[in-house]
């Protein structure tokens, strides 16, 4: 039994029987005639070779048949390789497919190691350095720095040196030369997409996009809320080209001169240009901002949109116009009261349905407001439509100011010539039989009084009194404190 307790029979012999080859032999003999008793003796086939080589064991056997076996099998393989390699500079191995390794076959020297295959093709095995003289051998055979192959191959090489971002490829098992012309086009090519790379990442993080907002300014409204200043931040009302409002509850901390409002709107003006690119006009002229006016610095230039936004509310609300009160300024955030109730905001003119009376009332005022603006505040509004009116408490609100220019920019009068059309229009579509043409409300509103017989010849006047103001700006160093007039500009009350 193969489990049971071995017996133990000592056998005394002299160390000349232990160093005994002949005894050893017979001792493997009687061990294997004890394991397979009953021994087929097998006739000599061609795939017998040797003399020594014991055949009497089926163990033997079975692993000189497999042995031959896979040689043939490998054997079979590399004639495939041979077959469809061929002259080819880019070979396949059946190297994992073969079943016996190399270093046990008795290949021929003139095979390939499979260690071949493992190191950088791109390096020699011997490393060469070349001298100082820049060239190395003599005569015909004499190779430089500037060498095609050399350099194809410390090209292909340096490809190593590329972003990670870039992929390259492996390239075991191929010669490759890069000339200097594909190299350098993919050097400049892995450094754009580099940068490319960065500009997105970026953008992405220092951007507000539609409904969202950068991490700089996620951490300007917390401080706020930390601060008690706002209570919380309920949600997105609306968006825009140029900014992203959000609604929020006053807080407790109120200032000396400020009262927090119990509901707030937040304007979060976004960080990118990409959308309004060609409204520096309305801030690069304005003597308020003029001097530092940078165009190569986007962020500044947003700063300063929201800061004019916040200066133009000011007048507007010390001269007693409907419009936000202003809270605070935090770079490019700020903080306004809401124009309308339990954070539903107040509809804009063009999406509310208002009777023939309250369309009449609403006229009046915006009329009234326009000469306000341009007398007191000594502001044009330079985009009043009806997107950016409001109709609240039976009034209109004037909102969205941060482009509003004084008369004396050098577009100031045809901003104020297009408000006055989009003003007219909308309420002459509205039924308003009492409403003024485009020419007739920039007359009441500027008072100057332009008569002209159409429409071209009143823009040609409007441009020349703004050349006169520029050129007067240019000469004297200062700006007119109003144009010429005959006198006060009319008040039209309902």
């Amino acid at each position: 039994c193969p489990w049971g307790a071995p017996s133990t029979t000592s056998i005394s012999c002299s160390l000349a029987d232990v160093m005994s080859e002949q005894l050893a032999k017979e001792l493997q003999l009687e061990e294997e005639n004890a394991a397979f008793p009953e021994v087929v003796a097998a006739a000599e086939g061609p795939f017998i070779t040797g003399e020594n080589i014991d055949t009497s064991s089926d163990l033997m056997l079975a692993q000189m048949l497999q042995m031959e076996f896979d040689r043939e099998y490998d054997a079979q393989l590399r004639r495939e390789e041979k077959k469809i390699n061929g002259d080819s500079k880019v070979s396949i191995s059946f190297e994992n497919y073969r079943k016996v390794h190399p270093y046990d076959s008795d290949s021929s020297e003139d095979e390939v190691d499979w260690q071949d295959t493992r190191h950088d093709p791109y390096r020699a095995d011997k490393p060469t350095t070349t001298p100082r003289r820049g060239f190395i051998g003599k005569g015909k055979d004499i190779t430089t720095k500037h060498d095609e192959v050399v350099c194809g191959r410390k090209n292909t090489a340096r490809m190593e040196n590329f972003a990670p971002e870039f992929q390259v490829g492996d390239g075991i098992g191929m010669d490759l030369k890069l000339s200097n012309q594909v190299f350098n086009a993919l050097k400049q090519h892995a450094y754009s997409e580099e940068r490319r790379s960065a500009r997105l990442h970026e953008k992405k993080e220092h951007s507000t996009a539609e409904k969202a907002v950068d991490p700089k300014t996620r951490l300007l409204l917390y401080k706020m809320v930390n601060s008690g200043m706002l209570e919380t931040i309920t949600g997105c009302i609306s968006t825009g080209k140029e900014s992203v409002v959000f609604h929020a509850y006053g807080g407790n901390s109120a200032t000396e001169d400020k009262v927090i409002p119990p509901e707030c709107a937040i304007k979060v003006f976004k960080t990118t240009l990409n959308e309004f690119k060609n409204r520096d006009k309305y801030i690069k002229d304005d003597y308020r901002f003029k001097d530092r006016f940078s165009k190569l610095n986007p962020r500044k230039i947003i700063r300063m949109w929201a800061e004019k936004e916040m200066h133009n509310l000011t007048r507007m609300q010390d001269a007693g116009i409907p419009c936000p009160q202003v809270v605070i300024l935090k770079k490019h955030v700020l903080v306004m009261s809401f124009i309308g109730q339990d954070q539903v905001p107040a509809p804009k003119l063009k999406d509310v349905t208002l009777s023939s009376e309250d369309m009449k009332k609403a006229y009046y005022q915006i009329l009234n407001m326009m000469q306000q603006l341009y007398r007191e505040c000594n502001l044009v509004h330079a985009d009043l439509s009806e997107y950016n009116m409001l109709w609240h408490d039976g009034k209109v609100w004037l909102i969205d100011v941060s482009q509003s220019v004084e008369p004396t920019h050098p577009h100031g009068l045809e901003f104020l010539f297009r408000d006055c059309r989009n003003v007219s229009q909308f309420f002459q579509k509205g039924g308003v039989a009492e409403a003024l043409n485009e020419r007739e409300l920039f007359n009441a509103v500027s008072g100057l009084n332009i008569t002209a017989d159409n429409e071209v010849d009143f823009q040609a006047e409007i441009e020349a009194l703004e050349k006169m103001n520029e050129d007067h700006v240019q000469n004297h160093g200062k700006k007119l404190s109003t144009f010429s007039s005959d006198g006060d500009p009319p008040i039209y009350d309902e």
